[in-house]
C-alpha cells in the first residue's frame, strides 16, 4: 500500500531531470525524493520508441521497488514516447514534462514560437497531437539540440562547442522572429545564461519545470499523500547514477541543497 512518508521518484536520461528535483524540493520541501540519472543511457532522444520504452520501464520498476508513491518523468523525450504506456501497466500516479509550447502560444505577439528539443521529442506523436491544437495561425519554428545533451553529461556546460552549437541552433530561429523560445528538453534549462546572450532580453524562456512542480503537488493532495508539514519523520534526498557523479555533483552543489543531498554512483 503506497504511504504518504514514501519518496517522490524521479527519473531522466541523464542529470538534466534535476532542473525538475529543484522545483519540486523547493515547493515541496518536506518531501523525500529518489532521483535515478540514467546517464549510461544517455541521450534518449536518439533511441526508437521501443527502447525508450524498455528503459521507463527499467527505471520505473527500479523506482516502484524502493517504495516512491509517485513517479515523476523528468524527461520530454520518455514522457512523449513512454507515459502512455506507464499509465496502462503500473497503478502508481505519474506525473510527465512536455515542451511548453501551449503557454508559449498565448504569449506570443508575433504567432513565431520556438523549440529546442531532442529529436525523440520532436518526432513523437504526442508532441505532434499538442502541436495540432495550437490556433493555426501560430508558426512553430522546430530544432533539434544535436548534441546539447552529450555536452552537459560530459561537463562541457562553457564550452566553445556548446558555444557554437547553440548559435547554429538559434539563430535561424531569431530571423524567423520568433519571440518565445521553449526549451523542451529537462537538460536545456542549464543552458539558460548563455541562450540569453544569444537571444537578447526580448525574447521569452520558456520551460516546465514549475508547472511540473505544481502538477506533482495537486496529484499528491488529491491522493492524500502529501507528507505532512510537521512530520517527524526527515525528508532524505538521494541521487542514483550509473556512470561517473562529477558533472551531477556540480550541478547540485549549490549550497541551499548540497549539506543535505546523497549522490551515489551505482548499477540500476
Amino acid at each position: 500500500m503506497i504511504q504518504e512518508d514514501f519518496s517522490i521518484g524521479i527519473f531522466d536520461s541523464g542529470v538534466g531531470g534535476t532542473s525538475i528535483w529543484k522545483e519540486i524540493n523547493q515547493l515541496l520541501p518536506m518531501e523525500s525524493t529518489l532521483y535515478l540519472s540514467d546517464s549510461k543511457n544517455a541521450p534518449y532522444g536518439t533511441k526508437s520508441k521501443e527502447e525508450i520504452i524498455a528503459l521507463a520501464i527499467k527505471n520505473t520498476e527500479y523506482l516502484l521497488n524502493k517504495n516512491c508513491k509517485i513517479i515523476v518523468v523528468a524527461c520530454n523525450t520518455a514522457t512523449t514516447n513512454a507515459i502512455a504506456y506507464l499509465r496502462a501497466h503500473y497503478k502508481v500516479p505519474f506525473i510527465g514534462i512536455e515542451p511548453a509550447i501551449k503557454p508559449a502560444a498565448l504569449q506570443t505577439k508575433t504567432n513565431t514560437i520556438g523549440i529546442l528539443a531532442t529529436k525523440g521529442t520532436l518526432n513523437s506523436a504526442l508532441f505532434e497531437k499538442t502541436s495540432q491544437k495550437l490556433n493555426s495561425k501560430i508558426q512553430i519554428i522546430e530544432q533539434i539540440g544535436a548534441g546539447l545533451v552529450a555536452l552537459i553529461e560530459n561537463g562541457k556546460l562553457e564550452s566553445e562547442e556548446m558555444t557554437h552549437l547553440l548559435q547554429s541552433y538559434l539563430e535561424p530561429m531569431i530571423s524567423e522572429q520568433i519571440d518565445c523560445l521553449v526549451l523542451g528538453c529537462t537538460h536545456y534549462p542549464y543552458l539558460i545564461p548563455q541562450i540569453r546572450k544569444i537571444l537578447g532580453s526580448k525574447i521569452h524562456i520558456i520551460d516546465s519545470g514549475q508547472a511540473v512542480a505544481k502538477q506533482t503537488q495537486k496529484v499528491l493532495s488529491e491522493a492524500n499523500l502529501l507528507k505532512k508539514a510537521a512530520a517527524t519523520s526527515k525528508s532524505s534526498q538521494l541521487f542514483l547514477i550509473n556512470s561517473n557523479k562529477s558533472i551531477l555533483t556540480k550541478l547540485l552543489a549549490d549550497g541551499e541543497h548540497k549539506k543535505s543531498l546523497q549522490i551515489i554512483e551505482t548499477d540500476f
